[in-house]
This record gives C-alpha cells, sequence and structure tokens, in this order.
C-alpha cells in the first residue's frame, strides 16, 4: 500500500473509533514518521510504505485509540514560531496561550527600550511561553521559568537545549514564586496556571483528566488558588509599575479582576480571546 492508501484507512479507523479530527490525526501521524511538515505530504502519497513504517502507524493508532492526546503521540507540537517537545510531564500548550505570549511581547516593546526587565513564568510546563518571549523579543532580557514539577522544568530544558535557547532562559524547581526572595526584584510575572474546580475536573474530558498532569489542571475548591497566591508575592516582588498577565477560565474575568482591585493592583484589564470568551487579566502595581 501507499501512503494514501494508508492515511485513509488511518482516518476510516480513527473515525469509527471516536477519535476527534480523525482525518487530521492520521496526516499528521505519517507526516510525523515521514519528518515532514502536513503540507508536504502530498508528495508522497503515491510512494510504498515499508513494513517499518505501517507498524509505527499502527502503534499510534492504537495509542490515539486508548484516549491518548495526539501531541503525546506525536511527542513535539507548534507553539507560535516554536516546535516543542510534547509529553505527559507537562501539560499540552493550547493556541489561546499563544494569545498571551502576544501580550507580554507588546508589553514588553512599549515599556522597556532601555532597560533590561526580569520576566518570570510561573508554572512552565513544556516552557512554551517563557521559551517563545527568549526567541521573539530582541532586545536584552532576564528570562526564569519555575515550575514545582522537577518532571516539567527536566522538559522545558529539553526544550531550551532543542532550541538553542538555553543561554537566554533560566529554568528551576519552585513552587510558585516562593524562591523569590528579594523585593522589587521582577518586572513581568506571566502564569498561565492551573484554574479549574477541583470538582470539575473528573469531569473533563478523558483525553485531558486521564493524561495530562492533574497538577497543571486543579485549581483549588473555586479555581482561584492560584491568582490569589501569586497576586499576593506580587506585591512584594514587583518593582514599581511591574506587571502581571494570566490566562484565565472563560468564566473568571469578573472574579480575577476582583482579587486585582482587592490587594490594590491598578490598569485591570479583562480580555477576551479569539473565541470572544474571557481569557486573559491584566494589571499593573503603582507603588505610593
Amino acid at each position: 500500500m501507499n501512503w494514501k492508501n494508508i492515511i485513509e484507512k488511518a482516518a476510516s479507523y480513527l473515525n469509527e473509533k471516536g477519535v476527534p479530527d480523525a482525518e487530521t490525526a492520521g496526516e499528521l501521524l505519517a507526516a510525523r514518521l515521514l519528518g515532514v511538515g502536513r503540507g508536504f505530504l502530498v508528495s508522497y502519497l503515491e510512494r510504498e510504505v515499508s513494513p517499518k513504517y505501517l507498524d509505527a502507524m499502527r502503534r499510534g493508532m492504537k495509542r490515539l485509540v486508548s484516549g491518548e492526546p495526539l501531541q503525546y503521540v506525536l511527542g513535539e507540537w507548534d507553539f507560535r514560531t516554536l516546535t516543542l517537545k510534547c509529553d505527559k510531564r507537562a501539560l499540552i500548550p493550547r493556541p489561546e496561550t499563544e494569545e498571551l505570549v502576544t501580550r507580554v511581547l507588546n508589553h514588553l516593546s512599549q515599556n522597556y527600550q532601555t532597560s533590561r526587565p526580569v520576566v518570570v513564568d510561573v508554572g512552565t510546563g513544556t516552557g512554551a511561553i517563557i521559551l517563545s518571549l527568549a526567541a521573539e523579543y530582541k532586545k536584552d532580557a532576564f528570562f526564569i521559568g519555575t515550575d514545582i514539577s522537577a518532571d516539567a522544568i527536566a522538559l522545558a530544558k529539553e526544550n531550551a537545549a532543542k532550541l538553542s535557547l538555553h543561554d537566554k532562559v533560566n529554568l528551576v524547581v519552585a513552587d510558585g514564586l516562593d524562591e523569590f526572595d528579594e523585593p522589587e526584584s521582577i518586572d513581568i510575572i506571566v502564569s498561565n496556571p492551573p484554574y479549574i474546580e477541583s470538582a470539575v475536573c473528573p469531569t473533563l474530558d478523558a483525553r485531558v483528566y486521564r493524561h495530562e498532569p492533574i497538577l497543571a489542571l486543579d485549581g483549588g475548591a473555586s479555581g482561584l488558588d492560584f491568582y490569589d497566591r501569586y497576586l499576593s508575592d506580587a506585591l512584594h516582588l514587583l518593582k514599581d509599575s511591574g506587571a502581571i498577565f494570566f490566562e484565565i477560565g472563560e468564566g473568571q474575568g469578573q472574579a480575577v479582576s476582583k482579587l486585582m482591585y482587592d490587594y490594590g493592583f491598578t490598569d485591570i484589564r479583562i480580555e477576551k480571546d479569539f473565541s470572544g470568551h474571557d481569557r486573559f487579566a491584566s494589571c499593573r502595581l503603582q507603588m505610593p
């Protein structure tokens, strides 16, 4: 059989088994095995498939049918300009988070023409946010990514090395911002923290709940635990006019805004993603 036959049969089988976006999944599995972008598959469609590749396609399909996310099966995923190694050690990077990076980049370009800002990504996971900032921001900055999971930091370091960004980003195991003890030492805090209510986590799609790390999902009883904690820490750690950028759940805009207000932050903004849902919260700390 040629690759066209294999991809068609894979899509049909995956669709029959209820795998989402079965045609895309089949094409991406084939592209990953061939080491090409999905758009280049057309050049291979008439080529015969060797037994080695056929067996690999079957293994990948079996993992998908078992409920494992496509990103973990592929072992990598694109995020903005980067291709990141992606596995069960960290949350899968989502498209919405790409927009969060855009907001931080805009803030950097508008406010730090001459100084060298300190940017901290809390709960860095794969390193998607902090590595994208380091890759795309063309001026000097101190980039730091923290995660309570040593496994996640190991993955982020693998990505940093793969992308030749290991000299630009410091990745450390830390519980939130607990490792930072110098007052007024950070310019920007950015985070896509766990924000799903504890009681809701078991109701998530099985591909998420059974495979992605629960540490990166569970935001406590209200889903707001980490916002509350990081805002409290930021009062001590942010410099004058320092900024915070959060990704938030679509129903959390009002609650996160109130937390920011109650802690005394200014320039509070709740912004929507491309789907029209509240998704981003930001604020500044103005010293008296």
